[in-house]
């Protein structure tokens, strides 16, 4: 085994097991490391992705030096985005959206 492929492994070996996944993504400032399922080589949803942290980093309480998010969720009609921000790498990952009906009082 190549070490990149086992540091590919290591980076991707978590994201293969949450449920109800239907795809992700791992990326970096240079592009995209790791990619499954229906994000798959989706260099479109990555460069939106990566663009939405940037944009999120930017709300920064003042004199806080915490990273102003760890996690963010795109919520659709019939999936869910999560991003995870951890060293320099984003993780996403696409999931089923199982929504609940809202309920009345």
């Amino acid at each position: 085994m190549s070490s990149s492929f086992q540091a590919t492994a290591a980076l991707t070996a978590g994201l293969e097991r949450i449920p109800d996944q239907l795809g992700y993504l791992v990326i970096s400032e240079d592009g995209v490391l790791a990619s499954a399922g229906e994000l798959e080589n989706d260099e479109h949803t990555a460069g939106v992705m990566m663009q939405m942290v940037r944009t999120a980093s930017r709300f920064r309480l003042s004199g806080s030096a915490d990273p102003p998010f760890k996690r963010m969720s795109v919520i659709l009609d019939d999936f869910v985005y999560t991003v995870t921000v951890s060293g320099q790498k984003v993780f996403v990952v696409k999931r089923q959206h199982n929504q609940q009906e809202p309920i009345s009082v």
